[in-house]
């Protein structure tokens, strides 16, 4: 995963493909759950990995990038399911946000 982050960072180009905002399951609850952990974070690109069935979200938060991925089986869930997968993405998210080590400097 690091070497995909420093290819993004570095302007290389993933080979996964660029997913609209309305075409992400769940995509503002995502959006939502990310502004509770800390509203300065932006979604900037979301990418589909179809080797996994998960979607890679590019966070900012000043001049540093995280990258995020959630498996889309949760994101598919999150409006059925409730509390449950709720929860999950939270605890995902909130474990690569709140780690230092996902944050990587990058000039924008």
């Amino acid at each position: 995963m690091a070497s995909d982050r420093m290819n993004i960072i570095s302007g290389g180009v993933m080979n996964d493909p660029l997913v609209a905002e309305n075409k992400v399951p769940a995509y503002e609850i995502v959006e939502e759950k990310i502004r509770e952990i800390d509203s300065t974070i932006i979604i900037v690109r979301t990418y589909f990995l179809s080797d996994n069935f998960s979607y890679r979200f590019q966070l900012i938060k000043k001049d540093r990038m995280c990258i995020v991925e959630i498996p889309k089986r949760l994101l598919d869930n999150l409006k059925s399911d409730g509390p449950t997968s709720e929860k999950e993405l939270t605890d995902i998210l909130a474990l690569y946000v709140e780690n230092a080590d996902c944050w990587i400097e990058f000039e924008g």
